[in-house]
């Protein structure tokens, strides 16, 4: 079931009103500014457009929640969850990394930002994260920036020693149409259980042939808030092993990604404190590369996690060029 931590809305509902103190921050799509956000609210901007659903995902806390701002980054948190935002341009004489193209420069600082956030406020646990990017599979200073970006992370997951292998969070890098590197997260006080896909190499166990650095996430994560267990589960598309599968087929990269996440949940709820997950508990966000793919790639997730499940399609840049959809999800389950 869902909880109280995620909830879907529409923009109106932000309108003219006062926000649940317990609310941590928003996940905002679409390519014109938000007008209705609360002032001091930690708000991410997806620079893609919104195909269906509702373009604002809220996340909230047990309790009322304080916000503040440091090291460039933008946050709330409730005493046991943090939910936080960094917004960093890719201009290298703004940026204090030594070497590397703008993008690999932007990637490390805002995860060295966000490390000393969580080391100077008490959350060293990072639960959740999302980065966006612009021409996510364009090549530059000969390489692309998708691979200039996992090798920023890496520096920084590397020199704060967080390259734990079951310390790394769940996390989706996609490519929108503009704005500058954003990258957003949940963190908490306790840690969470990192999830591996028994059908999928870990990411971060990658061959070279993905690029210098390999990406640095786990495949899903589970974490304790409150009197709920939460699942994360990272962007996940048509790989197998660590090949890309499928190649200019979205029904069949989106039927393998609902094996994929079926393989996950398994594998999730045998490390679960509670009851089994199941597709049909998911909510998500499902990154179209083509619009007009849109239908029958709904038509497919309809299928496999039933018509009540809640959903939101927008159109973005999967990190591999051959790939045209990637799903992320969530869900929760209450603990007695």
């Amino acid at each position: 079931m869902q909880h109280d931590l995620h909830r879907f809305l529409s923009g109106a509902v932000l309108a003219g009103g006062q926000p649940d103190p317990a609310l941590l921050g928003l996940s905002w799509i679409g390519l014109v500014e938000p007008t209705c956000v609360p002032q001091g609210l930690p708000c991410q901007q997806l620079h893609a457009p919104c195909l269906l659903g509702e373009p604002v995902e809220a996340w909230f806390g047990a309790r009322p929640a304080e916000a503040g701002a440091l090291h460039g980054v933008r946050y709330r948190h409730d005493g046991e969850l943090m939910f936080g935002v960094i917004e960093v341009v890719e201009d290298v004489a703004a940026l204090d990394c030594s070497s590397g193209p703008g993008l690999q420069r932007a990637g490390q600082h805002a995860y060295e930002s966000v490390f000393r956030l969580l080391a100077d406020e008490g959350y060293p646990h990072l639960w959740r994260i999302w980065n966006y990017l612009p021409r996510i599979n364009e090549e530059t200073d000969g390489l692309e920036r998708y691979r200039q970006f996992n090798i920023g992370r890496h520096l920084a997951f590397e020199a704060a020693g967080r390259l734990v292998m079951d310390s790394i969070p769940a996390a989706s890098a996609l490519g929108v149409q503009g704005g500058p590197l954003s990258v957003a997260f949940l963190a908490g006080r306790a840690p969470t259980r990192s999830i591996e896909n028994p059908r999928q190499l870990s990411a971060f166990r990658y061959p070279a042939d993905y690029g210098p650095c390999s990406p640095t996430f786990s495949r899903a994560a589970l974490g304790r808030h409150a009197d709920s267990e939460w699942l994360f589960v990272s962007g996940t598309a048509s790989i197998v092993g660590h090949q890309s599968v499928h190649p200019g087929d979205p029904v069949a990269q989106t039927r393998e990604i609902v094996t994929n996440l079926d393989a996950l949940l398994a594998e999730a709820s045998r490390c679960s404190a509670g009851p089994a997950y199941h597709l049909s508990e998911l909510g998500a966000r499902v990154y179209v590369r083509h619009p007009e793919h849109l239908a029958p790639v709904q038509a497919e997730l309809t299928r496999a996690l039933g018509a009540a499940a809640q959903l939101v399609y927008l159109q973005a840049d999967v990190c591999r060029a051959d790939l045209l959809v990637e799903v992320e999800a969530q869900a929760c389950h209450l603990l007695s």
